[in-house]
């Protein structure tokens, strides 16, 4: 009667050599035809049959089981109408929000505020100005705006004055809202800098992008609606 338990656990260890046996093979393809592909953090495979994950920090590429191809570019579940590859990245770059340097943020509260989500936001991105029209539709939030400089030569310039106005979030929504260009100021604009290596660092590639209370993040200006439906998720979960 011990006989078919034995033969599963030997069937499983023999799989797990095995693929051992394939990433180590991939690994040592990789490295060899690659160089740059030398210090390979993962490699998995994937939910297509023979194709491999290959993972070097938070960057994901693509190969057959022997190395023989390397794909750069994104796997799409068609039936599922998932991007399997932005999903991982988001996860490999999932940020605790509670660890979020809220320091270098400045707050906008509507309502009780109970709700919290962050978001990262440059002054020059259009897709911000439509979300930031859209957000005075929530209510009952805390929004951690981190100022996000990357589009344009004077997104710096105008996150700066935003920055450092007596009232950074009137300077905000009456720029952002209202399309009132905020007053030139000067201050100690270090946490710009910071937010900078920040986003570097998580893969924050692209403005509007949302961290919500339960670690979830979202990249683009998603309607009011769908901001409602995250912040009811996210509260749920914690």
């Amino acid at each position: 009667m011990q006989l078919i338990p034995s033969l599963l656990a030997a069937a499983a260890l023999t799989l797990g050599f095995s693929a051992t046996a394939q990433e180590a093979a991939i690994r040592k393809t990789l490295a060899e035809r690659i160089p740059q592909m030398e210090k390979i953090d993962e490699v998995q495979p994937t939910a297509m049959s023979g194709l491999y994950e290959v993972r070097i920090g938070t960057d994901i590429f693509y190969t057959d089981a022997k190395g023989n191809y390397l794909i750069q570019g994104e796997l799409i579940d068609t039936r599922a109408r998932r991007n399997l590859t932005e999903d991982r990245i988001n996860k490999l770059s999932a940020v605790d929000f509670a660890a979020l340097p809220f320091k270098d943020a400045f707050t906008i509260v509507r309502g009780d505020g109970k709700r919290k989500v962050a978001v990262f936001e440059d002054p020059n991105c259009g897709y911000c100005k439509r979300f930031e029209r859209d957000m005075q539709n929530v209510d009952n939030v805390t929004v951690y705006l981190f100022l996000y400089p990357i589009l344009s030569p004077d997104s710096a310039e105008k996150s700066r004055n935003i920055w450092c106005a007596k009232d950074r979030t009137t300077a905000w929504e009456d720029y952002m809202v209202r399309d009132k260009t905020p007053a030139a100021a000067t201050c100690d604009t270090s946490a710009l800098q910071r937010n900078l290596a920040f986003g570097k660092k998580y893969k924050i590639t692209g403005t509007p992008t949302l961290i919500f209370a339960d670690g979830s993040r979202v990249p683009g200006a998603i309607p009011a609606r769908d901001v409602e439906k995250r912040l009811g998720e996210s509260a749920a979960s914690n």
